[in-house]
């Protein structure tokens, strides 16, 4: 476990333990801490040995469990956005290594307290943000994580958005069954972005509109959730349009592959327009019957018939297909699948 204190408006980060967090949290007035608790749920504590199936311990260690909420803290809990007076809860999920990490944000008037387990890139990404741009207070902190969090998803989105229209470029010039994969991949990230971030996006779009429509809802912070609220319909088209591409790139790897079966047909009708006559030619003079043994009395008259009627055959075969252009089609189509 590991817990960081943050003193605004200095930003200066310090890494504690739980009893000094706690003193500080009754201390301070303007104050982020955060505790970063390990991945698996079950693994020991390495501070006390216990083993840990829950968050809410912490929340008690910590001395906050009268201001939380019932759920906060808790293993698998969606994301959710509730105001408790002068407080607020927030599940924030975050997109980072492949994976969504889900914050655990308690915002009150005198500190910011987060809780979470994965990697913490986007934490560290925030408290860099916090330096720079000196939130006025503990609610602007708020919305610089929630901008943060968003953040994440709309730099996967773009990020795999490029990596789909290299993909697609490649198709055209070789096709391999790794495209194939690599869609399949792209397009269940894209589908996990989109089923994470959409409840979100409605949670918080709801809670905040519904305290935005309270009169007592400062001017200040109406103006902050209407960002984060535009920002997230942006991340949203961002996180849709790679959905819309992976759908695009995976048709037209499927028109490719259509395209060369065709191919294939073409030239199976074109073999066997020419050697469907001539089997039957061959079958038919390879048949005894009276005929062949009693009317054909000579070489000359058998390799005229079965021989003649089979160059006939395969002559007027190649002029009708240099007639109509399916030789000049064929090539063109190689000379395509070449470059």
């Amino acid at each position: 476990m590991i817990v960081s204190v943050v003193s605004m408006p200095a930003g200066s980060a310090t890494h504690t333990g739980l009893p000094e967090a706690r003193e500080r949290l009754a201390g301070s007035d303007f104050l982020l801490v955060d505790v970063h608790l390990p991945d698996d749920p079950t693994t020991d504590d390495p501070s006390t040995g216990d083993a840990k199936t829950d968050e809410r311990p912490v929340i008690e260690q910590l001395g906050l469990e009268a201001e939380t909420p019932y759920w906060f803290g808790r293993v698998g809990e969606p994301a959710r956005a509730d105001f408790l007076g002068d407080r607020a809860g927030f599940v924030v999920p975050v997109f980072v290594d492949d994976r969504i990490v889900r914050i655990h944000a308690l915002v009150t008037e005198r500190h910011l307290v987060t809780l979470h387990r994965g990697p913490a890139t986007p934490l560290e990404n925030f408290i860099a943000r916090l330096r720079q741009e000196g939130p006025p207070d503990t609610v602007a902190m708020l919305f610089l994580l929630l901008q943060e969090a968003l953040e994440t998803f709309r730099r996967a989105a773009v990020a795999d958005l490029l990596v789909v229209e290299d993909l697609e470029d490649e198709m055209f010039e070789k096709r391999n069954p790794q495209q194939v994969y690599r869609l399949a991949q792209l397009r269940r990230r894209a589908a996990l972005l989109h089923h994470t971030l959409l409840p979100y996006l409605q949670v918080t779009d709801e809670t905040f509109t519904r305290r935005m429509l309270n009169r007592g809802f400062p001017e200040q912070r109406q103006r902050l959730a209407r960002e984060f609220q535009h920002a997230g319909r942006l991340v949203l088209t961002d996180v849709e349009a790679l959905q819309d591409a992976t759908r695009r790139a995976s048709a037209s790897y499927s028109s490719l592959a259509a395209g060369e079966q065709n191919g294939v047909i073409n030239r199976l009708a074109i073999v066997s327009t020419i050697f469907l006559p001539l089997t039957f030619l061959t079958g038919y003079f390879g048949m005894n019957f009276s005929f062949l043994t009693d009317e054909m009395e000579s070489r000359a008259v058998f390799w005229l018939l079965a021989v003649g009627l089979q160059v006939g055959v395969l002559f007027a075969a190649l002029y009708v297909l240099h007639r109509t252009h399916l030789w000049r089609r064929l090539r063109n189509d190689d000379d395509l699948e070449d470059r």
